[in-house]
């Protein structure tokens, strides 16, 4: 069984990976981890074996790519003011996309992660949990804990997704 070429995976899994990368990074950060999890899954992909799950293997690597970002932004110095907001794409300001990606933003990085990985990129708690060095009832939790953190955020601030 051939694999499709590596145009159509991107075409495929693209969406969710940044979704993925957005979820633990932010939108700032995300288009650097997105371009380079394609940039090391181009060069890796022609040694993956036939009949693996595409997406996991490219959320396993977004996954580090991120935590690579991470520890980078870790060292760098902090910038004095906050950033503009990135214009959204319905042309509301403020909207209420913005408030979420703000409140995962705000979630501890296990719940974040889990969150991103399990809701977003709609991997099963097993992958979750291969991902994160876990438990797939530990990666559950975290998500739960999250979606729960995630709600109460919601109905403290009175907003409606």
């Amino acid at each position: 069984m051939n694999q499709p070429p590596f145009e159509a995976v991107v075409t495929e899994h693209g969406p969710t990976v940044l979704r993925v990368c957005r979820a633990i990074l932010g939108s700032v950060a995300a288009d650097d981890a997105w371009s380079e999890t394609f940039l090391s899954a181009l060069r890796a992909y022609p040694d993956l074996r036939p009949g693996s799950n595409v997406q996991a293997w490219l959320v396993t690597i977004a996954h580090r790519k991120a935590i690579d970002q991470l520890r980078s932004r870790a060292r760098r110095p902090i910038p004095a003011g906050d950033l503009p907001e990135q214009p959204s794409r319905d042309g509301v300001p403020g909207s209420w996309e913005s408030d979420l990606w703000a409140a995962i933003g705000e979630l501890p990085l296990k719940q974040r992660q889990t969150v991103a990985y399990h809701y977003l990129a709609g991997l099963p708690y097993a992958n979750v949990a291969e991902i994160l060095g876990g438990t797939p009832a530990a990666a559950r939790r975290a998500a739960s804990d999250g979606i729960a953190a995630l709600r109460k955020s919601y109905l403290r601030e009175g907003v409606t997704p």
